[in-house]
């Protein structure tokens, strides 16, 4: 039975609803960006608006999740096993998500025959991202994970930081067992809250998917990617191959369809679509993988920490899109060059956590290192590297849904049949909290009701 808001409209109808809204919107946004740009340019607050609206509250989102997740546990060592198990998963896809960028820039090889040139004021904007390669230094990095503060985590929303925060306090909710009851207890009680929020926000999602893409037509063009069509169609095509038949093959072996599970989270695919950030899903993305069966504690630490490492999408580009400037520039690439341009990518795609521009910057980073490549060669790409950055996201989203359960699976923290039922369409979102109350610390989960 669907089940019903105050007003009396049921869940479903309330999904359904937004799905059609974001539709529409994007239709509407990419028709005022190709008949009347100077328009579609004047409407992009709408969109900045809406995904620092999702911003603001990502961060809370996260701390309250993992905080009262881990609380849950009975003790560290399920911690530390979704912990392996995760960056295991992550480091595994992530390098056959590099692996399968090089396989086809190689087969079939977009970028050949192009005879580069580079505009200058290309080549100056390529100038100021190479400068921010320094972020993803090894001791930047570290460096970077521990605020300075524990409030300036917050401030800053920088996902890493809020994620160690989270963590370490988490973890001294279980050390301090009966006296963390109180404090467990009042952070449950914010996360409903917070989960009302997120329910209030994600009514402007047609909205800033609208104003986002009236504003990429409009400023770049429809006609801007027919001459790079070749990197862009091949990029696209080499993202839907993973997630058909790479993730699809870790779905089906985990008892699941990919298919199935695309359709549960379309709302949020066509909000990532339209914002072009996966960032702008994450919060809806946590309470439907817990509504599909996922344990609280898995989803905490799983989706936030997938969005920094876990990233299919962004591993895939940088070893295509760094073959196709070799290519474009006529740079002859030995074995030994692709080898080395591999390795660099392996550590500089996971440098690039909690970094803005990820894709852009990381790829100057693996380029930098890799001097054979010029990297002055990003100039060619970097007017379509909008189009490019919304099949990243949608990429990285949905491979961080399929680690999520696939993780929870592992651990014996996902429950089957409500899986099935959320894939069939049959639980739909509730009115009532969407995250269920996570035991306190000391309380066994089986006192707790199944539901």
């Amino acid at each position: 039975m669907a089940i019903l808001n105050n007003s009396g409209e049921s869940a479903a109808t309330k999904g359904s609803s937004l799905w059609l809204q974001v539709i529409v919107a994007i239709i509407l946004g990419g028709l005022i960006g190709t008949f009347s740009p100077q328009l579609g340019v004047s409407l992009e607050p709408l969109g900045k608006a809406f995904v620092n609206l999702v911003k603001m509250i990502i961060a809370p989102v996260i701390f309250l999740t993992i905080t009262t997740g881990i609380s849950g546990m009975r003790d560290l060592k399920g911690f530390g096993s979704v912990t392996i198990k995760a960056f295991a998963y992550f480091f595994v896809f992530s390098t056959f998500a590099l692996i399968l960028g090089l396989i086809v820039g190689n087969l079939f090889a977009p970028g050949a025959g192009m005879n580069a040139e580079f505009a200058p004021h290309d080549l100056a904007k390529v100038d100021e991202i190479a400068g921010k390669v320094h972020d993803l230094t090894l001791v930047g990095f570290l460096s970077d994970i521990i605020p300075k503060t524990f409030v300036s985590a917050f401030v800053d929303g920088n996902i890493l930081q809020v994620l160690f925060i989270s963590v370490i306090f988490g973890l001294s909710l279980v050390i301090a067992g009966e006296k963390s009851r109180p404090v467990v207890s009042l952070l449950e009680s914010i996360s409903h809250v917070v989960f009302r929020l997120v329910d209030l926000l994600m009514k402007a999602a047609p909205i800033g998917a609208f104003g986002a893409i009236a504003f990429v037509i409009g400023k770049f063009g429809l006609s801007s990617i027919v001459k790079l069509s070749a990197l862009v169609g091949t990029f696209y095509i080499t993202s839907a191959l993973f997630i058909v038949v790479v993730l699809g093959s870790v779905a089906k072996f985990s008892g699941f369809s990919i298919f199935k599970l695309i359709a549960y989270l379309k709302n949020e695919i066509l909000l990532v679509l339209g914002t072009s950030s996966s960032e702008s899903a994450l919060p809806s993305l946590m309470e439907k993988m817990e509504q599909a069966g996922v344990k609280r504690e898995i989803v905490g630490l799983v989706v936030p920490t997938g969005y920094s490492f876990n990233l299919d999408g962004t591993n895939i580009y940088m070893t295509l899109a760094a073959l196709f400037i070799a290519q474009a520039t006529n740079t002859h690439l030995t074995l030994a060059d692709q080898l080395a341009l591999f390795s660099v990518a392996i550590i500089s795609s996971k440098g690039a956590a909690g970094v803005t521009g990820a894709g852009f910057i990381t790829l100057a980073a693996t380029l930098s290192v890799v001097p054979t490549i010029p990297i002055a060669g990003m100039a060619i790409i970097l007017g379509v590297d909008k189009f490019m950055s919304e099949c990243r996201a949608l990429t990285n989203f949905i491979g961080n849904a399929v680690a999520t359960i696939v993780i929870g699976k592992w651990e014996n923290g996902l429950n089957k049949d409500a899986l099935d039922a959320a894939l069939a369409g049959k639980h739909m979102p509730k009115i009532a909290p969407l995250i269920p109350h996570a035991p306190a610390a000391g309380v066994q989960p089986d006192e707790q009701d199944s539901d």
